[in-house]
């Protein structure tokens, strides 16, 4: 079974600029302290690109998590996608949308995923879809942050 969810976020800047800050490993480490998350191979550092991958590592509920993502749609400054290559999930996909509306830019995040683990998965799946959206709303708080203060 399939798990998704939206989050929408508004941003006074821009389309492009959310865009480029949007693929910034830098502000994306930045943005996931609590779970001391790096990238740790792939590109580990300034923006990632079409085609290109990131390999995190991160701590969640307490156990060590490593995973690989890669952009696998790239059409600036409208969207991308990454989806997970290698790790904990049976499938994870997020786009990224960005429109541009009156106060600037409208990010859209569209999260769609598989639970690991068969049945047990599916059982824990609310309480995941939760913790992902909590992260997904973080990170864009610290783009919303780093763009409308660099825009200023």
């Amino acid at each position: 079974m399939t798990a998704e969810f939206e989050c929408s976020t508004a941003i006074a800047a821009p389309p492009d600029a959310v865009f480029d800050a949007s693929l910034d490993i830098d502000l994306h480490v930045r943005s996931m302290g609590a779970s001391r998350e790096r990238a740790i191979a792939g590109v580990t550092s300034g923006r990632i690109g079409a085609g290109e991958t990131v390999t995190w590592r991160a701590r969640h509920f307490g156990v060590p998590f490593t995973m690989t993502s890669a952009i696998t749609e790239y059409e600036r400054p409208e969207r991308f996608v990454d989806e997970q290559r290698r790790g904990p999930f049976a499938s994870f996909r997020h786009e990224h949308r960005f429109e541009s509306d009156a106060s600037g830019t409208l990010m859209r995040d569209r999260i769609r995923f598989t639970a690991p683990l068969g049945p047990l998965g599916r059982m824990v799946e609310p309480l995941l879809r939760a913790y992902l959206r909590r992260l997904i709303e973080e990170r864009n708080r610290h783009v919303r942050a780093a763009v409308e203060a660099s825009d200023a």
